[in-house]
Parts: structure tokens; C-alpha cells; sequence
């Protein structure tokens, strides 16, 4: 058999697993480099109903993070706008969290909590600003603490030097490469297949963002509410390693910076591989190897030129439990197989 096929059916043997154990009802995958699409599949249901196809709109979660929230502050670095270790006090915050730079929030060192319950009580405008005055738990550089606010301060920062709303910002560098199918709140849009996630208020969410802040924010935010399909995040990650959105050195030096505080490692907006990630054991042989997964299920990884996106709607079944691990495994079983047999 030639081994390239072996290596196809092995990925639809695992992802069809995840299905067959309700870890997700389908899912669509797409192996590729700048130049080719190697392999592209949709799998199951969006539903345990409607069939999924590669055009299927996902939420990608915390792939915002990277899609579009460090895009464009690749993008804004690159024009001179400012440097990775210009502070907070730079952009109007003061007191504790003056001294944190920019560099800090994209590599999760800024002392900032992971999360924030204020949703429970604010939302829209006040949510937004009660976030911004979150208060730091640690000094910056002493600990890495994976933060959504983090990003929600860089969105902030976005918005400041634009003088942009952070959705149409990004949007307007997705149009100017003809990248129509990756946006924010999709349930203004008609005629598109999104997979719905969770149950929220009882109601099951359609194009509104399973994650809890970009929710009550009104859909738009700097570490979740992005949607979008496989192979417009293919032709986004293509032109990035290509130099086209960016000068090509400001992704290398985003993707192969790596930081290492306890034992946790780090790239700039982008995760590194660390034992027993989803990066699986082959890229964690590979200290420039990068990606990010999203609460969602999916899931991007990259070595060079080769990169997997791995998109699900797991919370469709469940949000927490033992589908977290399961959707980690299944990630590890994927990447070790395409990685191991193509790099």
C-alpha cells in the first residue's frame, strides 16, 4: 500500500473514532503547505443531523487568538507602530499594569488571571471595561498563565492605534488577500452551515461564541468570537509563511521564539509543543513548531511549511468532562501520524 494512502486512512479511522464516542458529531480536517492542500475531508454531522462539508463555519474559540488578534499586531509591530517591549503606560493604562509590555501579554507572562467571571455580572461596554481594569495575581515575567484577558488588552491596543473597531480591522485585512469566509458574528449572515456548540440560556448557540466574555461582549473579542472554515484559514496561514500579509521574518520571529518559565514553553501569540500537548510527540521534537487549539475543538499545528487545521464543534456533546482529554487525544493520535509520516 502506498503509505501516503495509509497515512489518510489512518486520519479518518481516528477522527471517525471521535464520532463514533460522541467526542464531537463530525469535523473537517485539511493537511497542507503554502504551495498545496494535501488532504481535505469533511466527516459526520454538524447536527446528528445535517451532514458537514468542507464550506462548514466553525467557532474557532481561541484560534482567534492567532487568526486574528496576533495577526494584527504581527502587522502593526511590522509598520512601526510600536516594539514588543513597549508598556501598557504606553497605551494609557496605569498603576498596576503599567509596567507589563506587549510582549508580556502575548506570551501569557503578564501576571494577568486566566479568566474573568465578570461576565456573571456585566456585559456589552461595562463588561469591557471592568475587564481592563482586571487586576494582575503576580509581577510580570514570573510565571506563564495561559490569559484570555490578555488578549482582550491587546484588543484594546489594537483599537487605540487603528482607531478601528477590532472586528473591522481585522475583517479589512482578510478582504484585502479576497479571505471572505473568516469574520465575526456570523448570525448576521444568511445562508451559511455553522455547527452549532453549547447550550446557553437555553438556547443552543448558532454563530454566537461558545466562550463566555466574547459572548456577553457582543460577539467580537480579542481571545474568542472568531468563525470560519478550513480552507479560508488554510489560505490565511499560506500567505503568512509566504511573507504576503506580513514580512515573512516577523512570522518567523513570532513562531520560533520560544520562552520557558517552569517548564512551560511559549512562542510569541502562538503555543509551543510541551509534553503531552496536542502537538503530539513527533512536534514536540521540534522546539519551532507552533499552533493553538480553541475550547471549541479545534485546533491548528504547523512545523515549517507543513500545517494541519483540525475543526470540530465538541461542545456540542459537552464543554468540560472527560470529552476535553478525548479531544486532546485525538489530536495527539493525528499529529503524530501526518507529522511522523510526511515531515
Amino acid at each position: 500500500m502506498n503509505y501516503k494512502k495509509e497515512i489518510w486512512n489512518n486520519v479518518d479511522r481516528i477522527i471517525n473514532s471521535g464520532i463514533k464516542e460522541k467526542v464531537y458529531p463530525g469535523g473537517t480536517i485539511l493537511v497542507g503547505n503554502p504551495e498545496n492542500i494535501l488532504y481535505s475531508k469533511s466527516y459526520g454531522t454538524i447536527d446528528e443531523k445535517k451532514k458537514t462539508t468542507l464550506d462548514t463555519i466553525y467557532d474557532l474559540a481561541s484560534l482567534t487568538k492567532v487568526l486574528a488578534t496576533t495577526i494584527a499586531i504581527m502587522k502593526l509591530l511590522s509598520e512601526g507602530y510600536f516594539h514588543l517591549n513597549d508598556t501598557l503606560e504606553n497605551f494609557g493604562f496605569k498603576d498596576d499594569k503599567k509596567d507589563i509590555t506587549i510582549f508580556n501579554l502575548l506570551t501569557h507572562t503578564s501576571g494577568l488571571p486566566a479568566y474573568s467571571e465578570l461576565w456573571k455580572d456585566y456585559n456589552g461596554k461595562t463588561l469591557y471595561n471592568k475587564i481592563l481594569e482586571t487586576d494582575p495575581e503576580n509581577m510580570p515575567d514570573q510565571k506563564i498563565v495561559y490569559s484570555c484577558i490578555n488578549f482582550i488588552l491587546l484588543m484594546h491596543i489594537i483599537e487605540k492605534i487603528t482607531e478601528k473597531k477590532f472586528n473591522d480591522y481585522i475583517e479589512s485585512i482578510y478582504r484585502d488577500y479576497e479571505i471572505k469566509n473568516l469574520f465575526f458574528k456570523p448570525y448576521e449572515k444568511i445562508s451559511l452551515k455553522i455547527a452549532p456548540t453549547s447550550i446557553r440560556n437555553g438556547n443552543r448557540l448558532i454563530g454566537k461564541p461558545d466562550d463566555e466574555l466574547a459572548y456577553y461582549l457582543g460577539g467580537i473579542s480579542g481571545n474568542a468570537g472568531l468563525f470560519g472554515n478550513a480552507n479560508e484559514i488554510y489560505t490565511l496561514l499560506s500567505h503568512l509563511i509566504k511573507g504576503k500579509i506580513i514580512p515573512k521574518n516577523f512570522f518567523n520571529l513570532f513562531t520560533t521564539t520560544t520562552i520557558n518559565i517552569d517548564n512551560i514553553k511559549k512562542h510569541i501569540g502562538w503555543m509551543a509543543p510541551n509534553p503531552g500537548s496536542s502537538a503530539g510527540d513527533i512536534l514536540n521534537m521540534y522546539d519551532d513548531a507552533y499552533g493553538h487549539t480553541g475550547f471549541t475543538g479545534t485546533s491548528i499545528w504547523g512545523y515549517r511549511d507543513l500545517f494541519v487545521i483540525f475543526l470540530t464543534n465538541r461542545t456540542y456533546y459537552e464543554r468540560f468532562g472527560k470529552n476535553l482529554k478525548k479531544i486532546n487525544r485525538i489530536r495527539i493520535l493525528l499529529h503524530n501520524v501526518i507529522f511522523g509520516g510526511l515531515l
